[in-house]
């Protein structure tokens, strides 16, 4: 039978990454995610938060990229494998924790970069649109061709909430 093995998540760090070097030199660094979900409880009608807390190990160059780039706060894209850690605590207690092996880290936007603009300083009304007629940054009715390939829409956080991470 065949198996398949792939987990796609978007999150924010939940505290800064921890970066190591194996004796091997390879370098791996472990990041903490929280993904949020919401939605409307059926019975009661209240709107419901849920979290879902998740390590992701990084391996390699990226792993390098993740220690220089990334902070608490900060949402990435994980595209990786679901691993099944298994230990013994000091308690003797066997332990088990799913964690998520990386192929790949897209590092997203951050809450103040999307305020402020981008790390090279531009405003992003600017930037999304070159029209100081129409600097919006969202979209609007009166869109025509002459912005054709620009985007018109203001990069947002996928996850606003009030957190405490």
């Amino acid at each position: 039978m065949a198996s398949f093995n792939k987990v796609i998540m978007v999150g924010n760090l939940t505290r800064d990454p921890e970066y190591k070097q194996q004796p091997s030199g390879q370098a791996v660094c472990r990041l903490s995610i929280a993904s949020n979900r919401s939605y409307k409880n059926k019975q009661t009608g209240m709107l419901v938060q849920d979290v879902c807390y998740i390590d992701v190990d990084v391996w390699g160059p990226q792993a390098e990229n993740c220690r220089q780039y990334l902070q608490k706060g900060r949402s990435v894209l994980i595209e990786g494998r679901l691993k099944l850690d298994v230990w013994q605590a000091p308690d003797g207690q066997t332990r088990r924790r799913h964690v998520i092996v990386s192929e790949s880290v897209v590092f997203l936007g951050s809450g103040q970069q999307a305020e402020s603009g981008d790390e090279a300083g531009q405003p992003q009304q600017q930037r999304s649109n070159s029209n100081p007629s129409r600097s919006k940054g969202l979209l609007d009715s009166g869109a025509s061709d002459d912005f054709a390939g620009e985007s018109l829409f203001k990069d947002e956080p996928p996850f606003e909430d009030d957190l405490p991470f």
